[in-house]
């Protein structure tokens, strides 16, 4: 059974937002996290990251893995916000505007970040988020163990 505390999950969350895949031992509740292949192409990996995916696929059953979420969820994040967050109703055009055309995520990043107001709330509303997508990868973990 995978149990996290607050501040384990908060660390995977944190991870996963830098682009890593997350790996929690459960036998010594130790979290290993390597670059995610999507995100670094030309990555070597080091002696020691090759030893722990050598241990993960060695004995997969003491391992549970946390991804990113999709970009599809990503999307969906970024809606929530402009939807319950962002109050200036020009402001909530802009995103909307930014999130229908190519490229959604740049275009929210950039108007997020000139923002001022919305930047903070925008890091601490994603890391909330990304916290609670870590819980649900766990408790999915938790449920395909007992079948």
């Amino acid at each position: 059974m995978l149990t996290l505390s607050e501040k384990e999950a908060e660390k995977i969350a944190a991870l996963l937002l830098k682009g890593m895949i997350c790996f929690y031992q459960l036998d010594n509740k130790k979290i290993y996290h390597l670059p995610d292949d999507e995100d670094y192409f030309n990555y070597d990996l080091t002696p020691e990251e090759e030893d722990i995916l050598d241990e993960i696929d060695e004995n997969p059953d003491n391992f549970a893995e946390f991804t990113k979420m999709e970009p599809n969820q990503e999307h969906q994040m970024m809606e929530h916000f402009t939807d319950y967050v962002v109050k200036e109703k020009n402001f909530q055009d802009e995103l909307v505007n930014a999130l229908s055309k190519p490229k959604p995520a740049t275009g929210f990043k950039f108007l997020i970040d000139s923002s001022g107001k919305y930047k903070d709330r925008w890091i601490e509303f994603r890391l909330q988020k990304y916290k609670d997508w870590v819980m649900e990868q766990a408790d999915s973990f938790n449920y395909t163990e007992e079948e």
